[in-house]
């Protein structure tokens, strides 16, 4: 965590460190508030998510103030995804520890400023304080989806496929690694230290997903959130996971395939479509170049309940939880 002490006052860091990251929205009241104002274009509803990033919790406690800026807004960015929506805009509060320095923080809001062009998201308002515990980054972040149109997690039904985008267990495998259980691999260990939120692929989402859940608990973890609210049960080939090469070193360097199934910080999309939808689907999905793959089904069953093929679910943990 950052040592040593700041010389600059939070209003003179607001200035000159926040308020470019506004990147000139006429909401954010050019930060000089204690609000922002805010309205939904005609035709979109305003999706609002929360997310906090805890140091020593959500990450390791030593990485780079960027890394653990973008990571902060990427893990809210994911889930504005799963839910059809394009990102809108942003609020942010920071606990700092006391003594941060000004080099630090410079560099964390660097950090938000790549983010935020990339991702076209501009902060709008927010607080600071300082605090005698862990740097706390809470980020509140608003996307707009199309009117009526919000994908929920309890809208899927017995006899719809179980998708995912992308790849499922290299953050659990990167995260392992670093903490001395496994083989070392940038690859990994990137895709824990900076996920990739499904953003352009909203839109796709938007279109064909009957639920979605961003899969950051666990690909098991998160199933099973959606599958109960949807009130069924659902049934997925470990075969039909996606992997990637640098995951298949792992598992074949000793690495336990249940990892993949229950490890966090994948924050790629899990969701479930209509079967007659998979061609166009799949064409759409090529279109946006994202890979998605088919990982199961739902079935009638106890809301909840997953069937694993050839693996005893009893056996296997399902996730993260803080509780």
């Amino acid at each position: 965590m950052p040592p040593a002490r700041r010389k600059r006052g939070e209003f003179e860091t607001i200035a000159a460190l926040f308020r470019p990251l506004t990147q000139g929205r006429r909401e954010a009241l050019n930060l000089a508030d204690d609000v922002a104002a805010l309205r939904a274009p005609p035709g979109r509803d305003l999706i609002v998510t929360a997310d906090q990033l805890i140091a020593g919790t959500h990450t390791l406690g030593d990485e780079p103030a960027d890394l653990i800026a973008k990571k902060a807004l990427r893990r809210n960015l994911s889930d504005l995804a799963a839910k059809g929506a394009a990102p809108y805009g942003y609020f942010m509060t920071l606990a700092l520890p006391r003594g941060t320095r000004d080099s630090w923080l410079a560099r964390f809001a660097a950090g938000l400023a790549d983010d935020g062009a990339r991702y076209r998201i501009p902060l709008l308002g927010g607080d600071t304080g300082s605090t005698d515990g862990p740097l706390v980054v809470s980020i509140t972040a608003l996307g707009l989806g199309p009117r009526g149109r919000r994908i929920a997690r309890a809208g899927a039904k017995a006899g719809m496929d179980v998708y995912v985008t992308g790849t499922i267990g290299d953050a659990a495998l990167g995260l392992d690694a670093l903490q001395g259980r496994g083989r070392r691999d940038r690859t990994l260990e990137r895709r824990y230290f900076l996920p990739e939120p499904r953003v352009a692929f909203a839109r796709v989402l938007a279109r064909y997903a009957r639920a979605a859940i961003d899969v950051s608990d666990g690909l098991l973890a998160d199933l099973g959130h959606l599958a109960r609210a949807s009130g069924v049960a659902a049934r997925i080939e470990p075969a039909d996971v996606p992997l990637s090469a640098a995951a298949r070193r792992a598992l074949a360097a000793g690495a336990a395939f249940e990892r993949v199934l229950t490890g966090g910080d994948d924050y790629e999309v899990l969701f479930a479509a209509a079967r007659a939808d998979s061609r166009a689907l799949h064409a759409a999905a090529a279109r946006s170049g994202l890979r998605i793959s088919c990982i199961g089904t739902l079935v009638a069953g106890a809301p909840g309940r997953i069937d694993i093929s050839g693996m005893s679910a009893a056996r296997i943990s399902r996730g993260f939880t803080h509780f």
